[in-house]
């Protein structure tokens, strides 16, 4: 997550913020009142959406490049992440919409687009989805969690916070790096299939369930994102 999320204001500048949404008519008003770096965090956006719509692109035509293209765009993503920081800081324009931009564009590009990655890859059993479905709510409850608690963490000398509590929804990108290379290995559906296959936790095998055991490790990721004892020093 970038730094947009650090600031914290006073009650009063808060309120004068919200003045400039409160206070301006006609059609697009919403509009003129995003800044340089709101228009960077929303490119972060848009490169989970198009992730999410390569993803199923490759799921009707099986075509490969949908599928690196999938995998590429939360990598790019994370760079607009990082840099609508650096222009807020730039242009000295952070903003409460900003703020909450930061988050949305976030979950869909490091929360969604991964969770559907997985699934297209061949996490598609009843319960793969289901682990799936928690991965992005744990996502969801991280990034709000953050917004509601960054001012109660410990700052340095610069006002930053010195830690994470639990794994930055970023971190997810770990797990796309996976894929990618579970891609070229030809370890997914449709090739040589999941890595360890799957075990069947009750019913007849191939009925809902039966889950991938790597599945596991997207639950415990998505655990650790909402771990409150898990702290992650900021580098």
């Amino acid at each position: 997550m970038s730094q947009r999320k650090q600031s914290t204001k006073p009650r009063d500048e808060v309120s004068d913020a919200l003045h400039q949404y409160q206070d301006t008519d006609g059609h697009f008003s919403l509009v003129r009142n995003f800044r340089l770096a709101d228009l960077v965090t929303i490119m972060n956006g848009v490169c989970g959406s198009f992730s999410v719509f390569s993803s199923a692109r490759y799921l009707v035509t099986n075509d490969p490049d949908y599928l690196w293209s999938a995998l590429a765009f939360p990598l790019a993503g994370l760079l607009f992440d990082f840099f609508d920081g650096k222009v807020a800081r730039w242009r000295k324009s952070s903003s409460l919409l900003g703020q909450e931009l930061d988050s949305l564009a976030d979950l869909i590009s490091f929360g969604v687009a991964p969770a559907l990655l997985a699934f297209t890859v061949g996490l598609r059993t009843y319960l793969d989805t289901v682990v799936l479905t928690g991965f992005i709510c744990c996502g969801l409850a991280r990034l709000a969690r953050f917004n509601a608690t960054v001012a109660l963490v410990p700052k340095d000398t610069a006002g930053k916070a010195r830690y994470f509590e639990g794994l930055p929804i970023p971190s997810s990108l770990v797990l796309v790096g996976v894929l990618s290379y579970w891609a070229k290995m030809g370890w997914i559906e449709g090739q040589e299939g999941i890595p360890l296959g799957t075990t069947t936790l009750w019913g007849p095998q191939g009925g809902k369930g039966e889950i991938h055991l790597v599945s596991i490790f997207f639950g415990c990721w998505a655990a650790a994102m909402v771990s409150k004892t898990l702290r992650v020093p900021k580098i």
